[in-house]
């Protein structure tokens, strides 16, 4: 029996590659009437700061975050779905939580009950074709689930979402 795809997590940095992923995860939501969740991770660093601190440094960057994905949410769906409200309401939730992005993509994909998951990954210079992007590459070494892991093509730059 062919393995059931409902729900699709995509998992963004709102990186430009991650930007181009999302096209995977619609495409996928599609092909399969599944919904989509689109996760991003806050991670909480700078340990010079105490933890009042970070916590406030960190509850602004999930605040930014949200905001940010639902503009390109909005411009996606403008620019690449023309109005088509039927594909626009796939991507169900936004889920901002902040923690370590690799174990958190884990933990929201088993917590959610997401069938697959769909992520982008770069590289940078001459190694760009050796590694994979190191969360991707984390969340491949302990994931039960099948994972898309989206290369940005050569040359291409902005994707999706930059509306200028």
């Amino acid at each position: 029996m062919m393995p059931e795809i409902k729900k699709v997590l995509y998992a963004t940095d709102l990186s430009p590659n991650s930007d181009y992923a999302f096209r995977y995860a619609i495409n996928s939501a599609k092909k399969h009437d599944a919904d989509v969740v689109i996760l991003y991770v806050v991670e909480e660093r700078a340990p010079f700061f105490d933890q009042e601190r970070l916590t406030e440094i960190a509850d602004k960057k999930v605040a930014e975050a949200t905001d940010e994905i639902k503009k390109r949410v909005k411009t996606f769906c403008d620019n690449e779905l023309k109005g088509d409200s039927k594909y626009a309401d796939k991507a169900v939730s936004i889920e901002v939580c902040k923690g370590y992005p690799p174990e958190e993509i884990l933990k929201k994909a088993d917590e959610l009950n997401c069938d697959i998951i769909v992520m982008g990954t770069h590289g940078k210079g001459i190694i760009r074709h050796s590694f994979l992007g190191s969360a991707a590459q984390k969340v491949l070494r302990r994931v039960r689930k099948p994972v898309f892991i989206i290369p940005l093509p050569e040359g291409e730059t902005d994707v999706i979402f930059d509306d200028a």
